[in-house]
């Protein structure tokens, strides 16, 4: 494989799913959520002569289950899972440090400088 100096380089991985594909999903989801919101709006009308607290349940979902359908259709490409990276960048090259001068080891610290960098106060 050729490397290409600098060139970005991206992971198909990475690659949502097509809009198509998303608007798609999140149709068939609110289309089986509303399905099983009429079941149980019905069920709650044939049940409710005969087990009152079953209808109850069913009532209830019934009228929480709209909202929750349109929430959860609406909750689309934003909410991608952990998605590997797509941009892969360069390595990244150390700096090589200029090698000490031959007069670096000789010059220490100055005379009368403490080891701070700041000069000692002398006697008065």
């Amino acid at each position: 494989m050729r490397k290409h100096g600098g060139a970005e380089v991206f992971r198909i991985t990475g690659a949502r799913q097509s809009l198509a594909d998303d608007v798609r999903g999140r149709q068939r989801r609110y289309v089986i959520s509303m399905s099983v919101r009429t079941v149980s709006v019905v069920l709650a009308a044939v049940l409710w002569n005969v087990e009152r607290h079953v209808a109850v349940v069913a009532l209830v979902l019934g009228i929480l289950l709209p909202y929750i359908s349109v929430v959860i259709a609406n909750a689309g490409r934003e909410n991608a899972p952990s998605l590997p990276s797509t941009f892969v960048p360069p390595p990244v090259r150390p700096e090589i440090e200029a090698a000490p001068g031959p007069d670096a080891a000789e010059s220490g610290p100055e005379a009368g400088a403490s080891p701070g960098g700041r000069p000692e106060a002398g006697p008065s």
